[in-house]
């Protein structure tokens, strides 16, 4: 019969031996993972260079001042990028790679993709843009991910005094595919549709890019895009994203202010 000092060192060395199995394999917890945000698409949503000096903004360079403060965001969001060139270039790869059970992906594209003269970029909205954002949710649903869809941002278009949409069919073919896979979609398109015709035609400038020759030391010669936000602009979809998707009641990780206002 083995003596009690026998034993001990016998299970102690077990006990060590399975604890240092345990460190070097890990688990989410021990690496310390932080429930993480990942957002795909275009310049709309993404982060811009020189943020001290670029007026320019993406939402998605934003939209960690309204979550919670333990969660993280990864924007891999790119300008130029449609769906199709988003998976081409290996980006999506990369995404999906590091996504962990219970991360959340944002997915918005349509203005690249309507570009029919560039064949790297255009997606049919009838066909393959509907099945790149399948993939995409699909994907991201099988790595125990959490997709939710939006649909591409209103550009600054305005005819007889009303914003007008210039995104064709692809907004409604992200809302389709939306209720076809049950995923929670955002539609940005209609919000921010609605929000240019709350600002008018002329104080809707504030949220694009529009300065003067010399009133901006990034744009010396000035500046006409219609297309891409101005801080004020990228708060502002910020904000109505996270407004709406609380709304949706699936716990996405809001601010605890944006979910108490609801």
């Amino acid at each position: 019969m083995q003596s009690p000092k026998t034993l001990f060192r016998f299970f102690f060395s077990i006990s060590l031996c399975l604890s240092l199995c345990t460190l070097a394999l890990g688990t989410p917890a021990d690496l310390g993972h932080r429930t993480t945000v990942y957002m795909v698409g275009d310049s709309t949503m993404a982060n811009k260079s020189n943020p001290e000096q670029n007026p320019e903004y993406g939402w998605g360079q934003v939209l960690q001042d309204y979550l919670a403060t333990e969660v993280v965001v990864r924007n891999h969001a790119s300008g130029g990028r449609s769906t199709r060139s988003f998976v081409a270039e290996g980006r999506w790869e990369r995404v999906i790679e590091s996504v962990q059970p219970g991360d959340w992906v944002i997915i918005q594209f349509g203005h690249n993709d309507q570009k029919k003269k560039k064949p790297e970029l255009y997606t049919d909205p009838a066909t393959d843009y509907r099945d790149f954002l399948k993939k995409f949710v699909e994907e991201t649903r099988a790595k125990g991910g959490k997709p939710i869809l939006a649909t591409s941002i209103y550009r600054r278009y305005f005819r007889d005094g009303q914003a007008k949409s210039s995104l064709g069919g692809y907004p409604q073919a992200t809302r389709e595919v939306a209720a076809e896979l049950e995923v929670p979609m955002v539609d940005l398109h209609q919000l921010t549709g609605d929000l240019l015709n709350e600002y008018g035609e002329a104080g809707s400038k504030a949220l694009f890019l529009h300065y003067e020759a010399g009133e901006h030391p990034y744009y010396p010669n000035g500046k006409r895009d219609n297309s891409h936000l101005s801080e004020e602009g990228a708060r502002a979809v910020a904000a109505l994203f996270v407004e709406e998707v609380v709304n949706l009641q699936i716990d996405f990780p809001a601010q605890e202010t944006q979910a108490a206002a609801k």
